[in-house]
């Protein structure tokens, strides 16, 4: 039986159930992905269209979609956090794998747009790690 993961949005306004049977998870390092996030890169998971159930908060979702290139974004309208949302050409539902509240079984399978990964980036993964703010 499949296993149905629960998400939703920092302010939890959107909710949302997925199955999780996903065909793909990438980590996009692209210029469009970085200025979307503000981070390094995109964590995005790949299902088919119909497999998501709106529990609440759809009517708060609003989509950008850029005019001239293949992606877009939907988020929160209260809080800004990503939520799923179906890509432009309508054939997949893509899950920003940070607004999962539980994990899935598929693992990153690749690091995409390398080309355009942020010059901050391996830095930052050498930089000091703390568990919290940095006293």
């Amino acid at each position: 039986m499949d296993k149905h993961l629960m998400g939703e949005c920092l302010c939890g306004t959107v909710q949302f159930f997925v199955t999780d049977r996903f065909k793909a998870f990438y980590l996009c390092h692209c210029k469009q992905c970085q200025q979307l996030t503000g981070s390094a890169f995109a964590s995005n998971i790949f299902t088919e269209p119909d497999n998501i159930e709106w529990l609440s908060g759809q009517t708060n979702v609003t989509t950008y979609e850029h005019p001239a290139r293949e992606f877009s974004k939907s988020f929160c309208k209260t809080c800004g956090s990503a939520v799923p949302f179906i890509n432009k050409t309508k054939t997949s539902l893509i899950v920003p794998a940070g607004s999962l509240n539980e994990l899935p079984d598929i693992q990153p399978q690749a690091n995409i747009f390398t080309a355009e990964e942020a010059c901050w980036l391996k830095p930052g993964l050498q930089a000091e790690n703390f568990s919290g703010f940095p006293e």
